[in-house]
């Protein structure tokens, strides 16, 4: 195989390198071509561009693949938790016990809010989007943590990374209760991870709330599935913002900005939309998914099928089994479950679904996973941002490390060629 690719412009030929990864992966290296050449690539939306070289994660969706540090989600997602998911996919490596305990505690130690902060929430409106209200309070936070927010050691980023995944869910939460005019509950350094955000978001105070464990593991299931996926939107826009040498609050604010678009991040939100739909209209499953197969009826089914794995998306694999588990141990007698249910079954059993390859996605059924625990819609993409910051921070702390240059893409332009001014009279 060789190193080098041979192009030819306007009849000159030219050599680029070729880069090859460590899973046989090849790219062509234009980083030099305009300077030599003149010419830059075009490569609308970037979907065959590669914008970094990145040792995090490992995607292959044709064979439906994904690895975190070159560990098998479907490992991970039996073996790990989300705290030692994210000390894997920030740095590298599994921890050791009290790598893991320490970096535990400092997460559980930094979740409060100071009180000022507080006060923040009386400000938005009951209806504000708390996507909105996580990427302002992540900024705002950023204030009251002016002892990390320059430092560039190890240490210095260890408990900014902590800081961050232990606040974020303070911040959720509280944007929820806030919401809902009920009290701010601070967490209790005393709970797990997952349990802590429940405990935050359902208690309201009582004594005598607890916290069912089953259901606090399938939420951290949602957030080790959730922790990384590579260069999508939202990863691509905090490693954009921290090339500019913005820091890590900053970045991943940015981050809460791009998912919280509905192509990226509503994904989940979607299916709960569809399954409403479904139930409102009185229509049955068997003629939804008729109306989804046929082309000219304008109706996808939403939450199959998937933009990257071009077979099967190995997170829903896992999570199929603890959809099924919560729902069968919560109980809740609920139509939208029946119904997803219902559509799950019917499109699994259908030759038009399985011949292309739509099957349900991890959307499908960690949106079925969080209306059945009582999580409201419009808090769906902020779980995938709480679920997601591991892997924000890593890329954050991989730019750095690799001391990026600042990036600037470049463009073709379209617009009109020189022209004169035109004085207000002759217009």
């Amino acid at each position: 195989m060789t190193d080098k690719a041979k192009l030819e412009l306007n009849g000159k030929p030219i050599e680029v390198p070729v880069i090859v990864g460590t899973e046989d992966e090849h790219a062509i290296d234009i980083s030099e071509l305009r300077a030599k050449t003149g010419f830059i690539t075009l490569d609308d939306g970037y979907g065959n561009t590669g914008s970094c070289k990145s040792a995090i994660t490992y995607i292959d969706g044709e064979k439906g693949i994904l690895r975190y540090r070159g560990i098998p989600i479907e490992q991970l997602a039996a073996k790990s938790s989300f705290l030692e998911t994210a000390w894997l996919v920030i740095w590298g490596e599994l921890p050791t016990r009290a790598q893991l305990d320490g970096f535990t505690a400092l997460v559980l130690e930094n979740a409060r809010l100071h009180e000022n902060l507080l006060r923040h929430f009386e400000s938005f409106p009951a209806n504000g989007h708390p996507m909105a209200e996580l990427s302002a309070m992540i900024n705002t936070v950023s204030c009251y943590e002016l002892d990390i927010m320059n430092g560039e050691d190890a240490k210095n980023i260890e408990s900014a990374a902590a800081r961050l995944l232990g606040k974020v869910c303070t911040i959720a939460a509280a944007s929820y209760n806030a919401a809902q005019g009920k009290p701010i509950i601070q967490p209790d350094p005393a709970l797990g991870y997952a349990d802590n955000f429940l405990q935050m978001m359902f208690s309201q105070g009582r004594k005598d709330y607890r916290v069912d464990h089953e259901v606090a593991a399938a939420l951290d299931l949602i957030f080790v599935l959730h922790a990384d996926h590579e260069q999508n939107c939202s990863t691509s826009t905090v490693r954009m913002v921290a090339s500019s040498g913005a820091n890590l609050f900053a970045s991943c604010a940015a981050g809460v900005c791009a998912l919280w678009g509905p192509l990226h991040g509503g994904a989940n939100a979607a299916v709960l939309d569809q399954l409403e739909s479904i139930h409102k209209s009185g229509v049955t499953v068997k003629d939804y998914i008729a109306r989804a197969k046929d082309k000219t009826s304008g109706v996808r089914l939403m939450g199959f099928g998937h933009r990257v794995y071009k077979n099967y998306d190995p997170r829903a694999k896992i999570i199929k089994a603890t959809a099924d588990r919560i729902l069968d141990k919560l109980h809740i007698n609920d139509p939208l479950l029946d119904i997803a249910r219902e559509l799950e079954a019917a499109a699994l059993a259908d030759s038009y679904f399985k011949d292309r390859s739509l099957y349900p996605n991890v959307d499908f059924y960690s949106g079925i996973i969080m209306r059945a625990i009582g999580i409201p819609v419009n808090m769906f993409t902020v779980m995938f941002a709480i679920g997601r910051m591991p892997g924000w921070i890593a890329h954050w702390k991989e730019l750095h490390d690799q001391k990026s240059r600042i990036y600037r893409p470049r463009q073709v332009y379209i617009g009109k060629p020189i022209r004169d001014y035109v004085a207000m009279e002759s217009r």
